[in-house]
């Protein structure tokens, strides 16, 4: 089977790009107001208040998975307030929301036009963001870090630590017996560093928007911050560069490090924010597996909470009536109708996630 060469690619500089959001103009402060939600969406913001509460007394996981969105609108500065105060013990996004909270870190900008680009041949064909992002999760594979972990790190370090071809190869064949993963790791860092002549040492690359970043933040406060991507989804696979080994890699470290603190939800909370398809896919999977251990100790997952938000509307009550009939189009909410399967408790809450966010800290 013949593949599609990427090195035929002209690949554009990324601060030609015309975007869409702008930073610091769009960043929404913890300070700004929220838009008071309807009595139905405000009486589910306070029972998911208390919820937060109770599961942090208790030592509780809350875990918070987000689409794209919930970074292109601005709410880094809310997401890091929430990780600093406490409420918030680990965040979940997919492949998108990392290259947008990292172009926002590195240039202040992000969201190109995709309609137009992608006439141009353009769309997603970005020098800086293919290069950074897939040399951080090369370097991140060898380093053994997860997938957002060497993005956050990058930012946080202002740098890449480039090693020499020479060094690599020492080091990854004295691991070939011992760890023989961490040794292919290193196999994959260094066919980068012959095909793209990388010289050896700190790769400076400065983030002057880094304060914006939730993942930076993330790192630098110890709190999970973990990937979800998806091959072919992000723009970062049209550049040369990228290594679908060390996505592979990074991404399976994340996924076990989100299942890790899903084994803990009971009595905890869970909050999936406009993400129809990512956060309800993996979450039942870490769920099951960690049901499948906690059977096995003659325990159960069984007290947790999970409160979905998201722009559509919801006319089937779910609590009430259960999962509706293949023939309703309810059924077809996926984000409704995986989590309504997942146990504990599930409430939806129709809001603009600006909305949801700031009047969740506000509130806690």
């Amino acid at each position: 089977m013949t593949g599609f060469d990427r090195g035929k690619l002209r690949l554009g500089g990324l601060s030609d790009r015309k975007n869409k959001v702008f930073f610091p103009n769009d960043a929404v402060l913890p300070s700004a107001g929220a838009r008071e939600l309807p009595p139905p969406g405000a009486a589910a913001l306070a029972e998911a208040v208390q919820r937060i509460r109770d599961a942090r007394a208790a030592g509780r996981p809350v875990m918070c998975a987000f689409g794209a969105h919930t970074i292109k609108n601005g709410l880094g500065p809310v997401l890091i307030r929430l990780m600093e105060d406490g409420w918030i013990t680990h965040l979940a996004t997919n492949g998108a929301g990392i290259i947008h909270d990292w172009e926002i870190a590195f240039q202040g900008q992000t969201s190109e036009d995709v309609r137009t680009n992608v006439a141009l041949g353009e769309f997603g064909t970005w020098e800086e963001t293919g290069r950074y992002l897939n040399l951080a999760l090369l370097v991140g594979a060898w380093r053994g870090l997860g997938y957002g972990q060497s993005i956050g790190a990058m930012i946080c370090e202002q740098a890449l630590e480039i090693p020499s071809a020479a060094d690599l190869e020492r080091d990854a064949g004295r691991l070939v017996s011992t760890d023989p993963e961490r040794a292919a790791a290193g196999l994959d860092l260094l066919a980068a560093v012959k095909a793209f002549d990388l010289p050896a040492g700190s790769m400076r690359i400065s983030h002057p928007y880094a304060r914006f970043s939730a993942q930076a933040a993330a790192f630098r406060l110890g709190i999970p911050f973990t990937g979800h991507p998806m091959i072919g989804h992000d723009i970062i696979y049209t550049h040369p560069l990228n290594s679908g080994a060390a996505v592979g890699r990074t991404a399976l470290r994340d996924f076990l490090a989100f299942t890790e603190a899903v084994s803990r939800i009971d009595g905890g909370v869970y909050l999936s924010v406009g993400s129809a398809v990512m956060s309800p896919m993996i979450f039942e999977k870490a769920l099951s597996m960690s049901q499948n251990v906690a059977r096995q100790g003659g325990q159960l997952i069984s007290r947790h909470y999970i409160l979905v938000v998201d722009l559509a509307s919801s006319s089937w009550d779910w609590q009430r009536d259960g999962e509706p009939p293949v023939d309703n189009p309810a059924y077809y909410h996926r984000f409704l109708k995986s989590f309504s399967r997942m146990g504990g408790t599930m409430r939806y809450l129709q809001a603009d996630n600006r909305d949801f966010f700031l009047g969740l800290l506000h509130a806690l």
